[in-house]
């Protein structure tokens, strides 16, 4: 089809980015990504191509900006495509926008004549992407024993690090690939610390890599404490993991690292003592062989060891350690020991925001426990919902703090703020429902009013009360639509009574009482519109605000009940009538009025 046409549409259909299914990709691209060797040999030889065009394609799960045709080739196994690229002048070291090179493409997916042949061409094995992940990593990561093989026989650093901290020997521990673990040490790979302080020793334990774990520790250069932090930490994963749960390898390995600890009388190496942790019972470890032989059948006895065992060994900073915790909290859920849930969440919880993790997932977590709790009628206590709730207002602080500091990750930190923002709902809609004293309320007031101070809002503008009064506020479907709905008549007036803005505006100049007039259900649930609208007037909201359609909230309703209710209570003060004169008339005031009339008048 080409042929005939004009060399200037050839040129423009050539360089032409067609958008589908989430990829931006010219004719050349989406040939090399799918293998089509006679296309591209034509497109190259027959036309001016530019080789070097990039686009946008997925690859297993994974959007990829900035991607070359010859990117494309490497990554999805077309060694024809990758030839026939190469021997028209392709550069072999063209990145993406990570900073990921063909080389690195073929290492992912394991394409050692790929490899061969990019290296041959001089491909340079050094380059990282943009976390300073080496090609050798990935290979390593991904369990290509015989692409490791050959990038460490070309000079592949095994001792470069990631940005973590990690090195090629952490990653290939971490996944249990014992044979590539081998080839690293025979080419002389060294047992270094990651950012978190973790050994690949460490690393392996952690993750209940027991292969790995065993033949580390039978390298001479493994000392006997190194060893038997290992076995400790591997036992006590095993009791605690959700996806390599086995209580009896957890017994094993505890048994074995207690065995070393006695193993040399005149060097008996005792393990060191801290202070009990309220989260796991206040359980002490087991000090000798015989304290932990007594548990051997005792499940829970076994599961508070290792989690204590895990704690000590990894120490609390460290961010694989809530991950068990949360865990058995949630086995204990599904047996509705909520109690002892709580506790351990809790202990998790605080963990991450101390160490600066988010806790988005956390907080809807203990909206969906407490939300269970209420609807089985079983007792929760305010000081549970109190102190996640307090937990929340300060992360939400966090999370603004975090958006702004980190402009790669914004949107993704946006998402979790405005998540936040609807589990700070449910958490209060909660507590709204439990028994509380006087003296509980008077606190809960006080952190509803912290919550506002920080003026939290979604991206469409809605305040927490434009939330409150809108049926279309999504609920989360597990455990939580039992016991929160919206509109919410008690949760609005909590908001108000404790500051919430009646006037605030959304994106679209809708106030909260802009959102209640159209409201669908106002037969059926009269007394909720009712109780929220007389709440938003005698809180002062405005009834003749416009928003931007230049629409009041009369003219917003979409039933007769709402606006019958808005017409009873339409008592316009003289200054709103001014106001509404001066907007009519479009007569001038910028400038001629101080600076809160002008505001006042613009939002009529």
């Amino acid at each position: 089809m080409l042929w005939n046409l004009d060399r200037h549409i050839v040129n423009d259909v050539l360089e032409h980015h067609t958008e589908e299914d989430g990829q931006r990709t010219t004719p050349l691209i989406i040939a090399s990504r799918n293998g089509e060797e006679k296309v591209v040999q034509v497109l190259l030889s027959n036309f001016s191509v530019n080789i070097e065009q990039s686009g946008v394609v997925k690859f297993d799960g994974y959007v990829i900006e900035g991607a070359t045709a010859l990117w494309c080739a490497a990554g999805a196994g077309h060694f024809g495509v990758v030839k026939c690229l190469i021997e028209h002048g392709a550069d072999v070291n063209h990145p993406t926008q990570t900073n990921s090179t063909p080389l690195r493409a073929a290492c992912f997916d394991g394409r050692l004549d790929i490899v061969r042949y990019l290296i041959d061409h001089h491909a340079d094995l050094t380059i990282a992407n943009k976390y300073n992940n080496t090609c050798l990593m990935i290979s390593c990561y991904k369990g290509h024993k015989e692409v490791v093989t050959y990038l460490l026989e070309k000079g592949a650093n095994p001792d470069c690090k990631a940005h973590c901290g990690a090195t090629a020997l952490h990653f290939s521990s971490e996944c249990g690939h014992v044979e590539i673990v081998k080839e690293l040490i025979r080419f002389g790979a060294s047992m270094l610390k990651n950012d978190h302080n973790m050994t690949p020793l460490t690393i392996a334990a952690e993750c209940g890599k027991e292969e790995v774990v065993e033949y580390l520790i039978s390298l001479p250069d493994c000392t006997r404490e190194e060893k038997i932090d290992a076995l400790e930490l591997l036992g006590a994963s095993f009791a605690n993991d959700k996806e390599n749960y086995n209580l009896q390898k957890a017994y094993h390995y505890l048994h074995l690292a207690m065995i070393e600890r006695y193993r040399d009388p005149r060097r008996i190496i005792k393990k060191p003592k801290y202070l009990p942790v309220p989260a796991y019972e206040n359980h002490i470890e087991c000090q000798t062989l015989s304290e932990l032989e007594g548990i051997e059948h005792k499940s829970g006895s076994i599961h508070m060891e290792s989690l204590t065992i895990r704690e000590r060994i990894l120490g609390p900073d460290n961010p694989e350690v809530p991950h068990p915790i949360i865990f058995r909290g949630a086995v204990f859920a599904d047996s509705a020991r909520f109690d002892r849930c709580i506790a351990l969440w809790l202990h998790a919880m605080e963990l991450r925001q101390r160490n600066n993790r988010t806790i988005s997932k956390d907080l809807l977590r203990f909206s969906q426990v407490f939300s269970q709790m209420v609807h089985l009628g079983v007792q929760l206590d305010f000081v549970h919902v109190e102190g996640v709730f307090s937990h929340a207002v300060m992360e939400l602080e966090r999370d603004m703090q975090r958006a702004h500091r980190d402009d790669d990750d914004k949107d993704t930190m946006t998402e979790i703020y405005q998540a936040n923002i609807h589990t700070c709902l449910y958490l209060l809609v909660i507590a709204i429902k439990i028994f509380k004293s006087r003296e509980e309320v008077e606190r809960l007031h006080r952190l509803v009013y912290l919550f506002l101070k920080q003026r939290p809002a979604l991206k469409n503008g809605y305040t927490p009360l434009h939330m409150a009064v809108d049926s279309a506020t999504l609920v989360d479907d597990f455990h939580v639509n039992d016991i929160v709905k919206f509109p919410n008549y008690h949760l609005a007036i909590m908001l108000v009574d404790c500051g919430a803005d009646v006037n605030a505006r959304d994106q679209r100049g809708n106030t909260p009482l802009h959102i209640i007039v159209r409201y669908s259900e106002p037969i059926s649930d009269f007394e909720t519109l009712l109780q929220i609208m007389l709440v938003l007037i005698k809180g002062g909201a405005h009834m003749d605000i416009c928003n931007h359609e230049r629409r009041t909230p009369v003219q917003c309703t979409t039933t007769g009940v709402a606006e019958v209710i808005l017409r009873q209570h339409n008592q316009l003060s003289l200054k709103c009538l001014a106001a509404r004169i001066v907007r009519e008339h479009n007569i001038p005031f910028q400038s001629y009025v101080p600076p809160f009339l002008e505001d006042f008048i613009q939002m009529h």
